[in-house]
């Protein structure tokens, strides 16, 4: 398996001067980054596999205080040491969910990684929001700026109750942000002037052990590649069985050129190659998806494992690939999750699905 694999990259001890000659250009350019310069210190996790923070956060649907505590509780004893998060996770209330666990925690023993762009502001009442159910009374405010990133770490930090934080993604800085769209490069331009150069300050200083984006699309990550240096980045939904060519031909190679991991969120679809008849996060169900996933089912079944499992697994195979993140607001689930990852799927099962054509030729086999 991936547990092998090395996690992120560490930048460290660059001179101040040094670190931010790349970024005085003038005030129209994106600065260019200066690369080849990074003393490289290795961070790693004991498996390849994490929780993510959505459904702790009230994701689709309302999870109590109780019910996050135990889930949380269920993953730490499966084994579980990388946790994600973010403000926008019900506004607030996925941090402060995962805080409340996570602080009686040695610090040393797990990596906790959340994300930046939306400062979070009081509102006299919980916002209406499709994908937050009984989400904490907060609007929020795009802020991609140096002095935002600060601001938003800032404001994590004291919704967790935690010293630290080990990951920081830029969050949904991406054409299907609907608030977005087709202008998502002129908030891109604020992030490579603005929030990019202060992460790897940050990261520099020793404040963070590495930065990335957070996004469900694979453009701003290679927009990314070619202006900063990040050392790790989210992508989610799209790399999965049910869709996942465009990132083996174009953002895992470019990614390898560069060194830089992946952590892979939505390896099930946001519950779809679980059972649960929702894709991703936008409720759009893709034509014939329903079939294949029957067919795939089918197929994992007739080879002795489940569907669930051999989606995890077939999304954590890629070398550039470091975990998966599946969320879940169950501990029971959170144990089968982790069980998922230490099964031997027979060779065969990935044979099967690649003579009938239900995933890439070119996709990689988990060991």
């Amino acid at each position: 398996m991936n547990s092998r694999r090395k996690f992120i990259t560490q930048s460290l001890g660059l001179a101040a001067g040094t670190a931010l000659a790349p970024f005085l250009s003038s005030a129209n350019s994106i600065p260019k980054p200066t690369m080849n310069l990074k003393e490289k210190l290795n961070v790693t996790l004991p498996s390849n596999y994490g929780l993510g923070g959505v459904a702790i956060g009230n994701g689709f649907r309302p999870t109590s205080d109780e019910q996050a505590q135990k889930a949380l509780e269920g993953a730490w004893e499966a084994g579980v040491r990388f946790f994600d998060t973010s403000p926008f996770y019900g506004f607030g209330i996925s941090e402060r969910r995962f805080g409340r666990f996570l602080h009686n925690k040695n610090r040393n023993e797990y990596i906790l990684a959340t994300k930046v762009g939306r400062l979070l502001k009081p509102a006299k009442e919980a916002p209406s929001n499709g994908t937050w159910k009984e989400a904490s009374p907060f609007t929020f405010e795009y802020d991609y700026s140096a002095e935002g990133v600060r601001r938003s770490i800032e404001d994590s930090l004291q919704r967790l109750g935690i010293n630290s934080i080990d990951i920081v993604f830029i969050h949904d800085l991406s054409p299907e942000n609907a608030d977005m769209k087709d202008n998502w490069m002129d908030y891109f331009q604020v992030a490579a002037k603005g929030a990019m150069p202060e992460l790897t300050k940050m990261r520099e200083e020793g404040l963070i052990k590495g930065w990335g984006l957070g996004v469900n699309r694979i453009e701003p990550i290679l927009e990314t590649l070619k202006v900063a240096e990040p050392d790790i980045c989210l992508s989610a939904t799209q790399y999965s069985l049910m869709y996942h060519e465009d990132a083996l031909k174009r953002l895992f190679p470019a990614c390898e050129e560069k060194g830089v991991d992946i952590v892979s969120g939505a390896a099930l679809n946001a519950g779809f190659l679980a059972g649960i008849d929702r894709y991703n996060y936008w409720g759009e169900m893709p034509e014939g998806y329903k079939e294949k996933r029957a067919r795939m089912k089918e197929i994992a079944e007739k080879h002795g494992t489940d569907l669930r499992t051999a989606a995890l697994q077939f999304a954590a195979a890629p070398k550039v690939v470091k975990a998966v993140i599946p969320g879940t607001r169950y501990p029971e689930q959170a144990r089968e999750n982790v069980e998922s990852m230490k099964v031997k799927i027979p060779s065969d099962l990935w044979k099967e699905l690649k003579e009938k054509k239900l995933i890439s030729q070119h996709a990689p086999e988990p060991l």
